[in-house]
Parts: C-alpha cells; structure tokens; sequence
C-alpha cells in the first residue's frame, strides 16, 4: 500500500474542483477533527461531499499550494498554502490517516 496515493488524488482533485474524484479518495465513514481540541467536524463521505460542494468548490480561485509532504506508514502530513478561502492565503497542516487505500481520518491544525 502507497499511502500517498490517495492523498496526492484528493488534492489533485480538490484543485481541478472535481468533487468526485475529491470524495472517492475518502472512507464512506471518514472523519474530520479539528487539532489539537479534536472536535470532529465532518462525518461520513456524503457530508464531505456536501460540505465541498457548498463551501469550497463554489470559489472558483480555490486552490491548494502543498509546501511540504511528511509520509510516515499510514499516515500522511502535508502542510499547504490555501488560497481562495480567505482574502490571503491560509497556511494549513493536514494529517490523514490511510485504511484500505482510503483516507480514514483527517486532523486539521490551522
């Protein structure tokens, strides 16, 4: 198993605003948890894909600069410049968790 493989498809994905490419990188009970008060903020691939749809996909400029990729066995931390959220870019630490070649859990350290 190559742990980066679904994370470097999601991101590929996430900037060519392909929400289903984007969302069939991810486990269907994936979760989402802000760190470090691990408060889980998504759940389940269908709420994802809601969530992209709605808040991300819509902003035309959005896009995702990757900076640094860190891949440990399952787990992959890649640290991102996003622009298109915020009028300046936002700085963003994503560690994901890879279960059967899917992305498991995401924590988001902003």
């Amino acid at each position: 198993m190559n742990s980066e493989i679904p994370v470097q498809a999601q991101l590929d994905a996430y900037n060519q605003h392909n929400l289903e490419e984007f969302v069939a990188q991810y486990a269907e009970d994936v979760k989402i948890y802000d760190f470090p008060t691990m408060k889980l903020t998504l759940e389940g691939r269908e709420n994802l894909r809601l969530f992209y749809r709605d808040h991300r996909f819509n902003i035309p400029q959005l896009h995702a600069e990757l900076l640094k990729r860190i891949i440990q066995g399952n787990t992959v931390i890649d640290h991102e410049r996003v622009h298109g959220v915020q009028p300046e870019p936002v700085y963003v630490i994503a560690i994901y968790e890879i279960h059967n070649d899917l992305i498991q859990n995401v924590w988001f350290v902003r």
